[in-house]
């Protein structure tokens, strides 16, 4: 097979600190290494997500917004397995992050649900 496996996403976000609180505070991602690249006036955040995949968060100055909607063309959303989504949830709203009723998908059964970034990306946890 050609393509081995998923290597990392990329994400840019408006706010660096903010971004960069949310995703190791608050969803717990591990941070692998932060490069502050002056000549670009940009941080990249390594961030590692399990043992298995690894976000690339980058900081611009002045990024222009981006359509987000998980029904806009390109990038749908980022789905987290996750064991136990109750916990999530509860750990979700202790941070005051909203997240959109529980559903149930129809092909497999499996409880999940959605969320949002600081910048409006779509986030999905989805219970194994």
């Amino acid at each position: 097979m050609l393509l081995q496996r998923l290597h990392h996403v990329a994400i840019i976000c408006a706010d660096y600190q903010r971004s960069k609180h949310f995703y190791v505070q608050v969803l717990g991602l591990s941070i692998v290494q932060e490069t502050y690249r002056a000549e670009r006036d940009s941080y990249k955040l390594d961030l590692a997500v399990g043992d298995h995949y690894q976000i690339e968060l980058f900081s611009f100055p002045n990024p222009p917004a981006r359509v987000s909607q998980p029904e806009a063309r390109g990038l749908r959303h980022l789905a987290f397995e996750v064991k136990d989504l109750d916990a999530c949830l509860t750990h979700l709203e202790r941070h005051q992050v909203t997240y959109e009723p529980v559903r149930v998908d129809a092909l497999t059964n499996k409880r999940f649900t959605f969320f949002s970034d600081p910048d409006g990306l779509p986030l999905e946890l989805y219970e194994k």
